[in-house]
C-alpha cells in the first residue's frame, strides 16, 4: 500500500517571489507552483530559503533538493528526490 511518503524523483518548476511577508506556497502558477519567501534575492539567500522551505514541507533534507535551472532568476527548475510528502504537493496544485 502506498503512503503519503514515497521514494520518488520529481522535477518541479517554481516561480519564486522573494521579500514576502512570510514563506508560503501560493498554488499553481504557469506550469509549476508559486512560492513566496521572506529572504531577499541577494547572494543566493532567496534560493537557500526556498530550498529550506520546500524541504520542510516535503519532509526531506535540503540536500535532497537540487536546483537545475534558475539560479539567478525567479523561474526555477528543481529536482526533488527521496521519501517525499506527495500530499503537500497535491494540496498546493489543487489551489
Amino acid at each position: 500500500m502506498k503512503s503519503a511518503y514515497d521514494e520518488v524523483e520529481i522535477i518541479l518548476k517554481v516561480y519564486l517571489q522573494p521579500k514576502s511577508s512570510k514563506n508560503e506556497a501560493v498554488g499553481r502558477y504557469r506550469d509549476g507552483i508559486k512560492v513566496k519567501v521572506t529572504a531577499p534575492p541577494v547572494e543566493g539567500k532567496a534560493n537557500e530559503c526556498l530550498i529550506r522551505f520546500l524541504a520542510k514541507e516535503f519532509g526531506i533534507s535540503p540536500s535532497s533538493i537540487e536546483m537545475i535551472k534558475g539560479h539567478h532568476g525567479r523561474e526555477k527548475t528543481l529536482k526533488i528526490s527521496g521519501n517525499v510528502n506527495q500530499e503537500w504537493l497535491k494540496n498546493i496544485l489543487a489551489k
